[in-house]
């Protein structure tokens, strides 16, 4: 075979070899096109659309608040639809910025050039332009579908009478969450459940299907509240209080009106208070605090009623008992008084005990629970009837954001002179609480032994439109007896009739009883003031049996007089004849 024979056998291999080498890629080809386009297809299919397929929350709707108007309900708190502009900087096209950032500021308002340095951010996906947009601006916006730019629709809270009720509401802050009041004490019942979308988008993020068929997950609206108070009798609180507070030139004012036999709220507020809807603009924070519920205070001589009752209820004191007031004792070297109007050593009763406001009494009835003196056994007792009996010194457990427990010392010795203490606390001092747990003690004393939970929401509905009814809940019973009660209504009835009151009361129809409180208020560095006081008063008001417990509390009033007697007893005073005159009082038959 010649060269030229052997050269083409060559070639001609070569050739095959070529053809076999691009048949082998070709077939790598098909059977990679088969594996992806067939074999993969689905996985394929949803890494392609991984990109355009985003997940979207979908708020839930918060459920309002109402409050009732006689025999109607009213709504307090609303929801109004808004919207919040946004920006994925990464799909802002770089040549339209300007512009974008023009119609931004002709819609929104606000300056063109800081809506620029928002939308041309960079390592971001979501910058916040506005927040609270309306319907009509956030379409006139959009209208133009500049890339990158969208909108959320946001629930936001209104209150269609300002600030009533403000500190007991509390608020929606900008992250969605309740704070203070009731908001924060329910908002996981009041927020409900978030809901998700996925939906598939175009380039620009923007939903092409928004359908049912895209909901993932169904959004659950919270539930709805209707509160116990009755915005008649709150809006008339509110107004009382602000003139006592005006009147008496205090730092704060609380008042409370509870139902004796139920311990439902039916009236709760505070001066100084603020706008929910305004409170981005509240300089002082602690004014978002419902004081009534937060803010516990050496209570002063409105705790003689308590301490008497306890005495009574038990056995260490007969109703009708007298006994000899030497107008002093002294503890633990330490001389307890009377104010001047005592009238001296004498003998003396439970009446004068809680009219002339006795210190020295109250110590009396402290050393009778130990025997005839001031000993563990007396102290002990003591402890239990406010600790145990009246709940003092723990939350209520009421519907409120930052409830206080208030203090109760306990009665071991513990090397600081604690009889000294024991005998403080019979008259308010050296213990502290809140106006709403007064009340509630109160009520216990004044409605035949039965301390009610203190509440404020008296039903939800939630979103199957099933409506549950709070029932009263009984934190505990014989908190005394009933004779017990029959024992201080009249002693505290007594003591109204023997006050001032700038509008006098017909006792012979209604049944209206009270004690007034003056504290010292102590030192942060131990000690009291000799010149700054609380002052308060606890008291009644009902018919043959009493209706409603009436708490107020005012810090540090600027007046002439006993704080409790010249600051807390007139709006305790405005307070009664506005339950008498506007709210069906039941009168007495016998």
């Amino acid at each position: 075979m010649g060269p030229a024979a052997e050269t083409n056998i060559h070639v001609v291999r070569r050739t095959r070899l070529v053809y076999v080498l691009l048949s082998l890629i070709f077939g790598v080809f098909v059977l990679r096109a088969f594996y992806l386009q067939v074999i993969k297809y689905e996985y394929y299919h949803k890494a392609a659309l991984s990109d355009q397929l985003k997940e979207y929350e979908i708020p839930a709707e918060r459920g309002t608040i109402k409050a009732h108007m006689g025999d109607s309900t009213v709504s307090i708190v609303l929801n109004e639809k808004l919207y919040t502009i946004y920006a994925d900087p990464s799909l802002v096209k770089a040549n339209q910025a300007d512009k974008v950032a023009n119609t931004l500021a002709d819609v929104l308002g606000g300056n063109a050039s800081d809506y620029k340095n928002k939308i041309t951010q960079k390592d971001t996906r979501y910058v916040v332009l506005a927040k609270k947009i309306s319907k009509d601006a956030r379409a006139n916006l959009l209208r133009h579908k500049y890339p990158g730019i969208g909108s959320e629709e946001q629930s936001y809270r209104t209150y269609p009478d300002g600030s009533l009720a403000s500190q007991l509401l509390g608020f929606v802050n900008n992250e969605g969450q309740g704070v203070y009041g009731v908001e924060q004490d329910l908002n996981s019942k009041l927020a409900g459940t978030n809901g998700q979308l996925k939906a598939v988008t175009d380039i620009n993020g923007v939903p092409l299907a928004a359908n049912t068929g895209n909901i993932l997950k169904e959004p659950v609206a919270g539930d709805d509240l209707t509160l116990t108070i009755d915005v008649g009798m709150q809006k008339q609180l509110e107004d009382i209080v602000k003139k006592g507070y005006d009147n008496s030139k205090a730092q704060g004012v609380s008042a409370v009106i509870m139902d004796a036999n139920s311990g439902a709220v039916k009236a709760m507020g505070n001066y100084p208070t603020y706008n929910p809807a305004d409170y981005g603009n509240v300089e002082d924070s602690n004014i978002f605090n419902n004081a009534a519920v937060s803010h516990p205070i050496e209570v002063g001589s409105v705790m003689k009623s308590l301490t008497t009752a306890a005495a009574v209820d038990s056995g260490a004191v007969k109703a009708n008992q007298t006994y000899y007031d030497p107008a002093s004792w002294t503890v633990d070297d330490f001389k307890i008084t009377n104010i001047e109007e005592d009238g001296g050593a004498g003998t003396k009763g439970l009446k004068e005990i809680l009219n002339l406001s006795l210190n020295t009494g109250a110590t009396w009835e402290l050393m009778q629970m130990g025997g005839g003196q001031l000993n563990l056994k007396g102290r002990e007792t003591w402890y239990n009837y406010m600790t145990q009996h009246y709940m003092l010194g723990k939350a209520t457990g009421i519907e409120q954001g930052y409830e206080s427990e208030g203090y109760v010392p306990k009665p071991e010795d513990n090397g600081a002179g604690i009889n000294l203490t024991y005998a403080n606390t019979s008259f308010g001092q050296a213990m502290t609480a809140t106006a709403i747990q007064m009340a509630g003690a109160m009520s216990a004393v004044v409605n035949g032994g039965t301390y009610y939970k203190p509440y404020l929401v008296d039903s939800t509905t939630n979103a199957n439109n099933k409506t549950t009814v709070t029932k009263p809940t009984v934190v505990k019973s014989n908190v005394v007896s009933q004779s017990t009660t029959d024992t201080i209504v009249p002693l505290m009835e007594y003591v109204v009739q023997k006050h001032h009151f700038s509008r006098s009361f017909d006792e012979s129809t209604y049944a209206v009883g009270g004690k007034t409180g003056t504290a010292q208020i102590a030192k942060p560095t131990g000690g009291y003031y000799d010149d700054e006081f609380n002052g308060t008063y606890l008291g009644f008001v009902g018919g043959d049996k009493v209706q409603y417990v009436i708490a107020v509390f005012t810090y540090r009033p600027k007046v002439a007089g006993y704080a409790g007697t010249a600051a807390a007893q007139p709006i305790f005073g405005d307070l009664a004849h506005m339950l008498i005159d506007n709210f069906a009082v039941t009168p007495k038959t016998k």
